[in-house]
């Protein structure tokens, strides 16, 4: 399907109103039609017709990636993972089923962000478990299902309402709603759900209310998963750290087409290198946490 090559991308440079405003400019698709061109695609693969089915529905991708700001990473970047879940869903879709694209695609576009939320979370995390990862992404709406939106640990009754309703620990949820509300998507990311604030992951402070002995053997753990991320990085070569460090460990991520254009290759390149050197990474992380004893998830 390389017409893709020719859609639109969002990038921090333009703005996100641009991109908004370009892809507007696609029509939406009528039933009939929609039907005509997924045959097109189904039976002949027909490039041209993928290609109409996708750009029809970029507003879609867009919309979904939206809900899920807070998340401490690049919304272009996040309007991008959303497109290619996009892409997916066109090169899977059969119109025989029944249903229209948009129902089918809202599962592959959710399900690419997601993965790219975890990948880039889990630098500082080593692997994520279902139960985790059900945490992870309902968090949000379990606090505000008992009105817990405010900012800090949770009261003693809403900790144990959300751990009993999402089946895990209330140490679980205490964890991930300090690292939601620190927003630590970065190994520098700044405390708040906005990014605002002077104050780092790493320089968490301890609340007067809190545990110190727990908060000091949660801030060990993170000061020793960083050093692991730090001593696996020598799994990596020159040219794989610079991509990982630029794309997914710097306060400011830089673009795939800034980095194409520096090493002179293709943007698709660029994507290709950074899933390997996180791949490498992971791995290495994985075997230094097992000869340290540390358990690590599945």
């Amino acid at each position: 399907m390389s017409t893709y090559a020719n859609l639109p991308a969002p990038s921090p440079e333009q703005g996100l109103n641009r991109y908004m405003q370009e892809i507007r400019k696609f029509p939406l698709l009528e039933p009939q039609e929609e039907y005509m061109l997924a045959k097109r695609w189904v039976d002949h693969q027909d490039t041209q017709a993928a290609h109409k089915m996708v750009t029809s529905h970029l507003r879609l991708a867009a919309k979904i990636a939206m809900g899920y700001r807070g998340y401490g990473l690049p919304q272009a970047e996040v309007i991008s993972e959303a497109n290619v879940g996009l892409m997916q869903a066109v090169k899977r879709f059969d119109p025989e089923k029944g249903f229209r694209l948009t129902t089918y695609a809202m599962w592959w576009i959710r399900a690419s962000i997601q993965e790219y939320i975890l990948r880039s979370w889990s630098l500082v995390k080593l692997g994520t478990t279902s139960a985790q990862k059900k945490l992870f992404f309902n968090l949000r709406k379990a606090k505000a299902k008992v009105g817990a939106l405010e900012e800090g640990d949770l009261r003693p009754e809403n900790l144990a309402l959300i751990a009993k309703d999402l089946a895990v620990s209330e140490a679980e949820v205490t964890s991930m709603n300090r690292r939601l509300s620190g927003s630590d998507a970065s190994l520098n990311a700044t405390v708040g759900s906005d990014g605002e604030g002077t104050t780092q992951w790493q320089d968490w402070l301890e609340d007067e209310d809190s545990d110190q002995a727990g908060d000091y053997a949660e801030k060990n753990e993170f000061d020793t998963r960083h050093a692991l991320l730090m001593q696996a990085m020598s799994a990596l070569n020159e040219r794989e750290k610079d991509v990982l460090q630029k794309r997914r460990l710097a306060e400011t991520p830089i673009t795939l087409e800034e980095l194409s254009e520096s090493y002179s290759v293709s943007r698709e390149r660029i994507r290709q290198i950074e899933v390997r050197a996180f791949e490498k990474l992971q791995t290495k992380m994985r075997e230094l946490a097992m000869k340290k004893g540390m358990v690590v998830p599945a």
